[in-house]
This record gives C-alpha cells, structure tokens and sequence, in this order.
C-alpha cells in the first residue's frame, strides 16, 4: 500500500508532450514537477511546478534522481535516468508512450553504448522518426493507464 500521492516528475529540457501530461494530471488530480536547465524556460500552471536547475548537460537528470521515490511516474527519453528511476520502483515512460522496465532497460542501455560507440567510429545512423500527433495520443492514453492503475492500488 502507498503511503504517499501519486506525482509526475517530468525531464522537460525537450518533452514534447508537456501539455498533454499538464491536462492528463489535471483530469487525475496528480500533482507534476517539471524539471528544466536555465536554457528553457518553462512556466509554471495550476497543478504544475517548475525547478529549473544549471546549464550542465546532467543537472536536471541528477536533480530528479535525487528527487524522486517509490510510486513517482518520471517522464524523461534518457535511459540512464529511466534505469535510476526504475531502481526507485517508479514507473517511467518515454515521452512517446513507451514503457520502461526491467525486462527492457538493460537492452535500451546497451543498444545506447553501442550507437554512441559507433558515432565516436564516425558512423552516424538516421536521427528518431519526427514526432507526430499519434505518439501524443497515444502517450496520453498510456500516462492515463499508468495513473488509473496507480490510483487503484492505492
């Protein structure tokens, strides 16, 4: 049984999907923390708080690892932040809706390391497929079942 509420920490230096997590916590009463460098201004709404934190390109990740716990719902497309949340029991998606996991956070890790090898190799692959207004949908759909089945293990 949790014994805190539910809340969305967000790596928002380049979530897309800022709106549609403000409007989905507001319509499941769930509080979110939106965590920024300097570099981009966010403004804080109701049921939204913004931190934001130095230019270093790690200080938001290191920030919410260091803020969140047990229960959170962390939103970030960085693995290595989604593996610290995910050794803090919290549920993580990709701002496309994917879920984190155990089954796959190793996988994405390494599949990390190795791109970034090969860039050092001066291979380069194509960039991620742009961004479209399926992925919104379909990652509101998924922040909403992630809190829906929050809320009812409470």
């Amino acid at each position: 049984m949790r014994t805190k509420e539910v809340r969305i920490v967000v790596d928002g230096d380049s979530c897309p999907v800022k709106a549609e997590i403000a409007n989905t916590a507001r319509a499941h009463n769930v509080p979110v923390l939106m965590v920024s460098s300097y570099d981009h201004f966010l403004r804080a709404e109701e049921g939204v708080t913004v931190v934001q934190v130095d230019r270093s390109s790690q200080s938001a990740d290191l920030f919410i690892a260091n803020y969140i716990a047990s229960g959170d719902v962390v939103i970030t497309q960085d693995y290595g932040l989604a593996a610290l949340a995910l050794a803090k029991s919290c549920a993580v998606l990709s701002p496309r809706g994917d879920t984190f996991h155990a089954g796959n956070i190793e996988y994405l890790l390494e599949r990390r390391h190795h791109h970034a090898k090969a860039r050092r190799g001066g291979k380069y692959a194509k960039g991620p497929r742009p961004f479209t207004e399926e992925d919104r949908h379909f990652f509101q759909q998924e922040l909403t079942k992630v809190l829906l089945d929050l809320q009812e293990n409470d």
